[in-house]
């Protein structure tokens, strides 16, 4: 299946609902206010956000203007391009440190430690050598469920006694790494709620425990949303960023979403770049951001 029918695929759900509105509302009318109207209307729903979907139609409005378009036809194009320019391309993953040290976080329910198992087998059908670290302390199931995945791959994971401290777990994974040079350290942290002020102080002294057992560490800082919901995942992703300097965003559950316009307020807002996407339950359907498959998968022109 090439990229583009794989995203099309996942998409499925999103381009027929949200999104699969744009088609009707741009058909072969003039623009009118009431073309604008009902395109924000359907941008905001499809979880742009207001701040990015009205930009989105700015920038529109100004093309028309500039380019003498008058027919709402000749929009669909343009907004494909403009929706496309939002998006950042996916940065190279260059795991230059022995080991890379990749910490993982998000809310309970975001599918992270399944994402990190996906990861996992991704990583180690590249050829690496991968060691999971289960910091999920306070979730007797999140570590069983990364200890079977473990078992699996035929990975190590690191895990401590239920309750114990997090930080110790991270710390301990990180010194294996270095003892048995892997390639790869991921460490699974608890689900934290990103409004509960405790937990992200803990989500903060994890990271910085994790620096002292390797200075420079962690090298990467992934955070998991799951894109059915919407606009909270981006206040979810605010207050992780400002925790953790999160560097990269994974998006869970795209293909049982009916929105994922999240992912343009995503990058205007906080600058993230999305590293992969989540487009259904196997291992390889956990792929690659692509933006250009993305746009295409969500706006299609029937």
């Amino acid at each position: 299946m090439s990229i583009f029918s794989r995203w099309r695929e996942g998409l499925s759900r999103t381009s027929k609902a949200a999104f699969g509105q744009i088609a009707s509302i741009l058909g072969t009318s003039e623009i009118t206010d009431e073309t604008w109207d009902d395109l924000e209307a359907t941008l905001i729903q499809a979880d742009l956000g207001i701040d990015t979907a009205s930009s989105v139609l700015d920038a529109l409005k100004r093309l028309t203007r500039t380019e003498g378009m008058t027919r709402s036809e000749q929009l669909f194009s343009t907004l494909k391009a403009e929706l496309r320019s939002r998006l950042i391309s996916s940065p190279d993953l260059h795991f230059e440190h022995t080991p890379t040290v990749i910490l993982v976080v998000g809310v309970n329910g975001s599918g992270k430690t399944t994402t990190i198992a996906k990861l996992s087998a991704k990583f180690v059908g590249e050829g690496k050598k991968v060691l999971l670290g289960a910091a999920d302390t306070f979730r007797a199931a999140a570590v069983d469920q990364l200890q079977v995945w473990g078992d699996r791959l035929n990975l190590e994971v690191i895990a401590g006694a239920p309750e114990s401290d997090p930080g110790a777990v991270a710390f301990n994974a990180v010194q294996a790494g270095i003892a048995r040079s892997v390639d790869i350290v991921m460490v699974d942290t608890a689900g934290r709620l990103h409004t509960r002020f405790n937990l992200m102080e803990e989500l903060k002294k994890v990271n910085r425990v994790v620096g002292k057992a390797l200075p420079g560490a962690p090298h990467q800082v992934w955070l998991v949303l799951d894109a059915t919901t919407g606009q909270n995942a981006l206040q979810q992703a605010r207050s992780f960023k400002d925790a953790v300097n999160v560097s990269g965003v994974i998006l869970t559950k795209l293909d049982s979403s009916a929105r994922g316009g999240m992912a343009f307020a995503i990058q205007r807002e906080l600058g993230l770049p999305i590293l992969f996407a989540g487009l259904g339950e196997k291992p390889e359907d956990l792929t690659p951001f692509d933006p250009d498959a993305f746009v295409d998968g969500i706006l299609v022109n029937n």
